[in-house]
């Protein structure tokens, strides 16, 4: 077949294909068009999920009428002027493909007015076919009408979802626009039904009450940080949201919502010390970075951005959260709740019955993650799993302390707790002021042995146990390459490695704290990990992973301890930053109210 030039109705449909992939794609160009031109309200309606209809109302600048031929045409902006300008881009929209794209997939029509004018303009435009132009009656802004979207590109609508999946996706959109934008007032009508409205009065934790609800926002923390490069502003959420996957991760670059691995592992990595492994946390962070640093120019969507700075960006990221979540007393305050036989009535009025249950020991290994099966080898994967999923950890039974300075974990609050005994052989009872904690003492010891290693490791005063005999592995070539670019992070966990010729390593020493379990085994283990990472992290990162391993050498549960042993472990553990979570996110410390109990006995209702 010989090589022939497409007509121009081919190129425009095969690039809107590139950008317009399904309705959400056409509303969140709208959307970002609306922002860039100054609106302050903006309204979207769907219905069939945007098939049939995606109306977009801005008040924003609208267009002259001299302009709106030319806005349809491919690749007209007025954003950028020259290939520089992409190096400095400051506007959602730049590309200028959005507007062509849209009307060569669709039916629409277009109604806008800039700011001043005595009349506005009407435009409809439809397979990328002028319809009609002219004046017309309207207010200041601009209103797209979308109808009968890829009506005359078949292959591509048999490919698009239910209209309830589609108008979630757009949902989604409209939300993420929201959170990024608080001061702007957003609203989304699906089939006739307002499903959001935002007051856009610059509050964003309203915008996370609207969409979130009030468990979520109750519990959050409040970030505002400058680290080098990178502003750092919105809030994230206490430990005790999670969800178990990153649905509710949400961060935006100057502006722009965008998925970046770099960022995500920032965000896991600050919160791995304080949640259980496959559970995600609250994040609505908004960088501010200087646009030079930054490539947008990556993919029509918009979504993928490359950074020039990305190793300090990490430890940016991953410092600020890291320092917010440190120093939050994160203790667990237990109710009980209604179990699942229904036989607890909450109180509703005051002349009601309450009847209320005392825990049994499967209830509280529940509350730590512990089960008969993982009793003795704690934590186990399969306990880490299923933990944030009992019943202890709903969002109704449970609240998190943030009071650090005023709570069981003061300097001056040591002489006054009481140790009451051992539950179970696993759980430490005190008693302090009004209120019972139990301690659970394998989460305990491990907390301490892991920040024990890491300060030895920052103040450079690991120690070495040596092998005898030495161990020797086998590196390919990836692995030799990750191993001498982290080698000097090994030497200082307390590693001796010394190359042996061509692929060998001799390992003749290994962390003083982890003899029994830094094997050669280990060692691969970590290899492994950084050449599944593929990008170069922080060295403190990978402390942190390699000291975690200090759970295997930590006392298990079942396992009883005499008194003046466990005065020194809690004794350690109260000096401690942060001695709320083991290394891989179980609770240490629970809490449980005098009133809670006093209301079990019926002494208060």
């Amino acid at each position: 077949m010989p090589i022939q030039l497409l007509d121009e109705d081919t190129v425009n449909k095969i690039a809107a294909g590139e950008v317009i992939e399904r309705p959400v794609a056409v509303v969140k160009e709208l959307l970002e068009n609306a922002i860039d031109a100054g609106a302050g309200s903006v309204t979207v309606e769907i219905k069939d999920g945007g098939k049939s209809l995606i109306r977009v109302t801005d008040n924003g600048d609208g267009i002259s009428e001299e302009d709106i031929k030319l806005a349809f045409t491919p690749h007209a902006t007025s954003k950028i002027r020259q290939i520089e300008d992409l190096l400095s881009i400051s506007t959602l929209g730049f590309r200028g493909e959005a507007l062509a794209s849209i009307a060569s997939v669709s039916q629409l029509e277009m109604l806008t007015k800039t700011r001043g004018s005595f009349n506005g303009s009407r435009y409809v435009i439809e397979g990328g076919t002028e319809k009609s132009f002219g004046q017309a009656g309207c207010p200041d802004g601009t209103t797209l009408i979308v109808h009968n979207l890829f009506y005359n590109t078949p292959a591509r609508l048999k490919f698009l979802k239910t209209p309830q999946t589609e108008a979630g996706y757009i949902s989604s959109t409209v939300e993420r626009m929201a959170l990024s934008n608080p001061s702007i007032s957003f609203r989304f009508i699906n089939q006739n039904q307002q499903r959001l409205n935002t007051s856009g009065n610059g509050s964003l934790k309203d915008v996370i009450y609207n969409i979130f609800g009030r468990d979520i926002t109750s519990n959050l923390l409040e970030t505002d940080a400058v680290k080098g490069s990178c502003e750092i502003s919105g809030f994230i959420g206490q430990p005790v949201i999670s969800r178990g996957n990153r649905g509710c991760i949400n961060y935006f670059v100057n502006g722009r919502y965008i998925k970046s691995n770099i960022i995500n592992r920032a965000i896991e990595e600050a919160y791995a010390p304080y949640m259980m492994n496959h559970k995600y946390p609250f994040i609505v962070l908004n960088f501010k970075i200087d646009p030079g640093l930054i490539d947008i120019n990556v993919h029509p969507q918009k979504m993928e951005v490359r950074f020039t700075n990305e190793k300090e960006l990490y430890n940016d990221i991953y410092n600020t959260i890291s320092g917010i979540l440190k120093h939050k007393e994160l203790i667990p305050e237990v109710s009980f709740g209604k179990d699942k036989n229904n036989n607890i009535k909450k109180e509703k009025q005051k002349d009601k019955e309450v009847i209320l249950r005392v825990p049994e020991e499967k209830e509280i290994n529940s509350l730590f993650g512990i089960t008969t099966e993982n009793k003795k080898e704690i934590p186990a994967k399969n306990t880490e799993t299923k933990f944030r999923e009992t019943a202890a950890y709903n969002a109704h039974n449970i609240k998190q302390e943030t009071l650090f300075g005023t709570g069981i974990m003061q300097a001056q609050a040591s002489n006054d707790i009481k140790i009451i005994g051992q539950a179970f052989a696993t759980y430490w009872i005190l008693q302090y002021g009004d209120s019972l904690f139990l301690i659970d003492q394998h989460a305990a010891h491990e907390k301490v042995l892991y920040e024990r290693f890491m300060k030895q490791i920052e103040e450079n005063q690991a120690f070495t146990q040596m092998l005898n005999p030495p161990v020797v592995a086998s590196l390919s070539m990836a692995e030799q390459q990750v191993l001498e670019e982290n080698i000097q992070v090994f030497k200082k966990l307390g590693y001796i490695i010394e190359n042996f010729g061509g692929k060998e390593y001799i390992l003749s020493g290994v962390p003083a704290q982890l003899p029994d379990i830094a094997t050669k085994e280990l060692f691969l283990e970590i290899i492994d990990g950084l050449l599944d990472n593929k990008t170069e992290i922080a060295p403190e990162t990978l402390l942190s992973h390699i000291a975690t391993m200090s759970c295997k050498a930590a006392v298990k549960g079942g396992k009883s301890l005499d008194t003046k042993q466990a005065h020194e472990l809690l004794k350690e553990l109260m000096a401690l930053d942060n001695p709320y979570n083991c290394p891989h996110g179980r609770p240490v410390i629970v809490k449980i109210t005098k009133r809670e109990l006093e209301k079990k006995f019926k002494r208060i209702i």
